[in-house]
């Protein structure tokens, strides 16, 4: 008699990938707050329900160049874990990442840059991916991209060139279904996949929210971008669960409500319980009470540098 097959468990996520998923979900509706209570300027866009892409490539893109885009912060904690000087940029506070001139979207540190023109990462990925095949050997450009940012013809030329090339780039695409307002069905033809095949660029597609198991698939992919110069397109099939900024989502609430329950945040707090929800409970407490004291700051000094004023260190948590 044959023994009933075991099915496995999905391994949870290792403590530090938790506190940046919880991180970047409580920061992410913090903003949403605090622009309803009129405590912020300008505007914001969210990345609730895609927490799990930036903090799963974090590790895998340590020491490379990340080009990131208007749904940024989630790519900027998983790579820095700075809630402190992100939030003191959005709000024009001292100890701002970018001495409170770039604000949400125009972010700059290191090696990582986020703006809110559409497809302009694409182009500019390909040439940073030149000089890292020239002169930086072993690093990569990663660009992450929506599914509309496909309506722009930037992107076509950029894979045109890493194919030729032989650029290590890794295009991320956080597919969530909607450009904006418009369901991504209504404003594309065909499929990213067969895109990307067009140029013959490896493709992959992730559809699971499990960090270690999609880093386990990726890990591949970034390898061969990294050694053999081969772009690649990989494609998180995902969910935003937020509205495009600050308050504009135009979906019925039942597309929503369907979506929050496939949240991984749902599905962890029923997984593990009590620990996990008390860390939930710290780590929102923890922002609030940062939230609070940046407000309390006076305004971030430009420099002229480019470069955040280094008259205040904040370290995150206090």
């Amino acid at each position: 008699m044959k023994s009933p097959t075991v099915v496995k468990p999905p391994a949870g996520p290792e403590p530090e990938d938790l506190e940046s998923l919880l991180t970047i979900r409580h920061f992410e509706n913090l903003l949403l707050r605090m622009f309803a209570e009129g405590r912020l300027n300008g505007t914001t866009h969210t990345c609730l329900g895609q927490e799990y892409v930036p903090v799963s490539l974090a590790p895998l893109l340590s020491g490379d160049h990340v080009l990131s885009n208007h749904r940024g912060h989630g790519h900027y904690l998983a790579l820095f874990r700075d809630p402190a000087g992100l939030l003191a940029e959005i709000m024009g506070r001292a100890g701002a990442v970018c001495s409170g001139v770039g604000g949400s979207q125009h972010i700059r540190r290191e090696n990582y840059l986020s703006t809110g023109v559409q497809g302009q990462s694409l182009p500019l990925a390909v040439g940073i991916g030149m000089r890292c095949k020239r002169v930086e050997s072993g690093r990569i450009a990663a660009a992450f991209v929506g599914d509309g940012t496909w309506g722009e013809g930037a992107v076509y030329e950029a894979l045109n060139m890493a194919a030729l090339w032989r650029a290590p780039v890794l295009v991320v695409v956080e597919h969530n279904a909607v450009a904006q307002s418009t369901p991504t069905h209504l404003q594309m033809a065909g499929s990213i996949a067969d895109r990307a095949a067009a140029f013959g660029i490896d493709f992959l597609e992730i559809t699971g929210h499990q960090v270690p198991e999609i880093r386990e698939r990726l890990a591949p992919v970034i390898r061969r971008v990294r050694e053999e110069h081969r772009p690649a397109v990989v494609q998180f099939t995902t969910r935003r669960l937020g509205p495009h900024s600050k308050g504009d989502d135009t979906r019925a609430q039942a597309e929503v409500d369907r979506l929050w329950a496939q949240d991984w945040h749902r599905e962890l707090t029923d997984r593990l319980g009590e620990p996990f929800r008390e860390l939930d409970a710290r780590i929102r407490a923890d922002l609030e009470q940062l939230a609070r004291e940046v407000e309390a700051r006076p305004p971030a000094a430009w420099t002229g540098s480019g470069l955040p004023d280094t008259r205040m260190e904040y370290p995150w948590p206090n």
